[in-house]
């Protein structure tokens, strides 16, 4: 990932030590979580972006935004795009049965490929998954301090899932762009939950499980904030149904 991704170790400290004073802890049974699969030299992506942009400030739909690497040789090079986010959507396109990766692509509890971008339909939709096997079952709490990032996962059985990873995706929660070039030219946008990194610290087997992040750790990732997903995978390593979801 680009270096200038990153923020000093000591914004990183600011960030944790403000999360310390006022307490910051989440138990999160949210709504549900959505994944965009984006990119800046998209014409048809800013809508989608400016979904992701409502649905995050609701603070009960876990959101995050991945920009994709091949729209790149189109004349602009996406600024937050990464080969990972790429092949993050591959894996999608193969346990969702989809014959082609595009965007905006919207991903719903790892489970259901969606071309809405209507916040409210969105949140309809999710309302719709809870309770099926398509929903999140599992609790996850997060609580963020000085030293540490600690995240607690429920104990609890899922029907035809045996263990699940706890994923951490690391993003940044405003990303201002200036486009100079390509199909959104001129434009300035501001993407919200754009990711840095995906890490998978954890292996959850339906026990209660405590994961902990050292904040000297936390300081390499180039993060303000992050989105922790319990999500299980096929035999190919693939990513599949979301169980659990938290978001700091």
């Amino acid at each position: 990932m680009s270096s200038r991704l990153l923020i000093p170790f000591a914004a990183i400290l600011a960030t944790l030590a403000f999360a310390a004073q006022a307490g910051e802890t989440v138990h999160s049974k949210p709504v549900g979580v959505v994944e965009l699969f984006t990119s800046q030299g998209c014409s048809n992506c800013p809508k989608a972006d400016r979904a992701i942009e409502r649905l995050a400030d609701r603070g009960d739909v876990v959101t995050v935004a991945y920009h994709v690497d091949y729209w790149n040789y189109m004349g602009w090079q996406d600024t937050l795009s990464a080969k990972e986010n790429t092949e993050r959507q591959y894996g999608y396109a193969k346990t969702l049965g989809i014959r082609n990766v595009f965007t905006p692509q919207i991903v719903l509890n790892g489970m259901r490929n969606t071309k809405l971008t209507d916040p409210d339909r969105i949140v309809h939709e999710l309302d719709g998954l809870q309770g099926t096997r398509e929903g999140m079952p599992v609790g996850i709490s997060a609580v963020l301090s000085p030293q540490e990032m600690t995240i607690s996962v429920d104990a609890g059985a899922v029907p035809g899932v045996e263990k699940a990873d706890v994923v951490v995706a690391y993003f940044r929660k405003h990303s201002p762009v200036e486009i100079q070039k390509g199909e959104n030219q001129g434009k300035t946008i501001t993407y919200r939950n754009a990711v840095t990194k995906l890490e998978t610290v954890g292996m959850w087997e339906g026990k209660a499980l405590t994961v902990k992040l050292p904040a000297v750790l936390l300081a390499k990732r180039g993060f303000d904030g992050c989105a922790i997903l319990l999500q299980a995978h096929d035999t190919n390593g693939n990513p599949g149904r979301i169980l659990g979801a938290a978001a700091l």
